[in-house]
């Protein structure tokens, strides 16, 4: 890697809001290219933006929306994230050339050729006057692909240092190149999707530290069930979605809803920790060290983490970084997808999505970005 200094440097801000709805993640990024084959990022700032009732609300229930009110919702959450973040820039100095915007999922059903992340990228643009990219999903759905996982790309070109990257949020994911060099990634179970609704049932937005499910006792026939279920003999590429947990997840759960919610806890998250073990040590076969870099909300979970690491073994080793990138992680490699759009260059691999060919996805609102290395 060059100097930095050298570097042809884009400064980028990304937007993530996951399926926990917790906030806007908001992360102001650098990113420098050698001008040869070389990338590096830097998080300059980060921060998340809690979500106004009403529209917490809205975004929640936005799958049982009827059309108009869905549309309704799609603007109101465009118009708020551009307010929001156009105080952000002008209060912290940030000098973005575009912003990019993952949008918040409200129906993923691939097979269907459906998906749909609500969020107004024009609204974005008209507020922001900066060139806004979004809707990175459905080009790959249209070539027959799964429109997820989409952040293996930046996990192959910003974190190739380790050997799977983890990502544990509303569900776990994992990615990882194969022996020919060859980046795989799919969708593993749900975590948090899961945990913070039962959480729920006790009054707190999510179990801290998993201190709950720590104290509750497995339930065999909940966990024979859970792991029964027949997505996880699938074979990749293969994502989930909420209509999945609902359907599959949760009835269940509710089937045992007479049990302590302790037990509940401690049984999906037993459940949860046994398949991304599973699908570590596969790939771990006949290596005698493993380095799996693990981020997102459920890397606090220190229950599921410590499972993990149990039933994973000892040549494993589950890195836990600094806390600015377990949580803007996704931010981060949304904005570096956005920027590789602007760019023209390939930011959705078919091997990991299933499509036919590899694409360059994402709406661009305010016409053509005028980048290039």
């Amino acid at each position: 890697m060059e100097n930095p200094n050298s570097m042809k440097k884009f400064e980028v801000v990304g937007l993530m809001s996951g399926t926990s709805l917790d906030g806007l993640d908001v992360a102001n990024c650098t990113f420098m290219w050698d001008g040869k084959n070389q990338w590096a990022y830097q998080i300059s700032d980060a921060l998340t933006i809690p979500f106004p009732k009403d529209l917490e609300k809205d975004l929640r229930n936005a799958m049982q929306l009827n059309g108009y009110d869905l549309y309704a919702c799609h603007v109101k959450y465009g118009q708020w994230m551009g307010h929001s973040l156009k105080n952000e820039i002008k209060n912290r100095g940030w000098q973005p050339c575009l912003v990019a915007s993952h949008g918040q999922t409200v129906f993923h059903q691939p097979n269907k050729s459906l998906s749909l992340q609500i969020g107004d990228g024009m609204a974005m643009h008209a507020i922001l006057k900066l060139p806004v990219i979004n809707n990175f999903r459905i080009l790959d759905v249209h070539l027959g692909g799964q429109g997820a996982p989409l952040v293996p790309i930046g996990d192959k070109i910003l974190f190739s240092d380790y050997d799977i990257c983890l990502n544990l949020g509303g569900f776990s994911n994992i990615s990882f190149d194969n022996a020919s060099g060859i980046r795989m990634a799919y969708d593993v179970c749900p975590v948090n999707t899961v945990l913070n609704h039962l959480a729920g049932f006790s009054g707190l937005p999510y179990d801290a530290g998993g201190k709950l499910a720590r104290a509750g006792q497995v339930i065999p026939s909940l966990f024979d069930d859970l792991e029964a279920l027949p997505y996880y003999k699938e074979k990749a590429p293969k994502s989930l979605g909420f209509e999945w947990v609902n359907q599959f997840v949760m009835p269940l759960i509710e089937a045992c809803s007479h049990a302590p919610n302790e037990d509940l806890l401690a049984t999906c998250t037993r459940h949860f920790a046994m398949q991304i073990a599973r699908e570590i040590k596969i790939q771990a076969t006949g290596k005698s060290a493993f380095s799996v870099l693990t981020t997102g909300g459920g890397a606090y979970n220190d229950f599921l983490i410590d499972s993990v690491k149990n039933l994973a073994g000892e040549n494993f080793q589950i890195i836990i970084p600094e806390s600015r990138l377990i949580d803007y992680k996704e931010a981060l490699i949304f904005g570096f997808l956005g920027l590789l759009r602007a760019l023209g260059k390939t930011n959705t691999l078919k091997e990991v999505t299933g499509a036919v060919e590899d694409s360059c996805g994402g709406v661009i609102y305010d016409g053509l970005c005028p980048l290039n290395l």
